[in-house]
């Protein structure tokens, strides 16, 4: 339905409804076609999501992709310290505040944060890498889920996590692509370390 009709079924505002719709666009459930307006993506495309076939067909686990982010990531933050525009920094800066919003509410914040590293991904301005994330992060927001609601659960995980997307951040804004990488280099290692810990136990 449109924005206006939208935002007065919910009671909201219309610049609120503009960014959540924003938010599910980067998150891949929601597609805007130029002259016909944005639509719910279809769930086989996300359920059909080449990384995932991958993935179980090769018996990959959890760890392989994160490793396989690690460089990706890294090469994107240092790539969005040069490139970033005014707005990639304010939509980075709102997916941070999302994110604290969220975990105020009691909420585990994985929104956000799917939308924290595509922000990151955008700011790249290469298209090649916003589609490869996109893929990345169907999965993981997707398909293992109930698996990254351990990452978020565990005391202590949150803070470390939005301190990391701050370092991240601000590498960012600064125009910082060593530190960009290296702080981007750093999240990724602590989320590896924890899966890699869980599945030790």
């Amino acid at each position: 339905m449109p924005e206006r009709t939208l935002a007065e079924a919910l009671k909201v505002s219309r610049t609120s409804v503009r960014d959540a719709i924003s938010k599910l666009v980067v998150m891949g459930l929601l597609e805007q076609r130029q002259g016909q307006g944005t639509f719910i993506r279809s769930q086989d495309a996300i359920q059909n999501n080449p990384l995932a076939v991958f993935m179980d067909a090769r018996g990959a686990t959890l760890e392989d992709l994160l490793e396989v982010r690690m460089g990706l990531e890294c090469n994107a933050a240092a790539l969005a310290a040069q490139r970033a525009l005014e707005t990639d920094l304010q939509f980075l800066e709102k997916s941070i505040a999302d994110m604290q919003n969220e975990v105020a509410c009691g909420k585990l914040g994985t929104e956000a944060d799917v939308s924290f590293h595509m922000a990151i991904a955008y700011a790249t301005k290469n298209p090649v890498q916003v589609d490869i994330m996109k893929n990345f992060y169907d999965f993981l927001f997707i398909g293992i889920k109930e698996n990254l609601a351990h990452l978020y659960q565990e005391a202590g995980n949150i803070d470390q996590i939005m301190k990391q997307h701050t370092a991240i951040y601000h590498a960012i804004c600064n125009h910082d692509a060593a530190l960009a990488y290296l702080s981007m280099k750093r999240h990724i290692d602590f989320v590896l370390n924890f899966f890699k810990n869980l599945n030790q136990q």
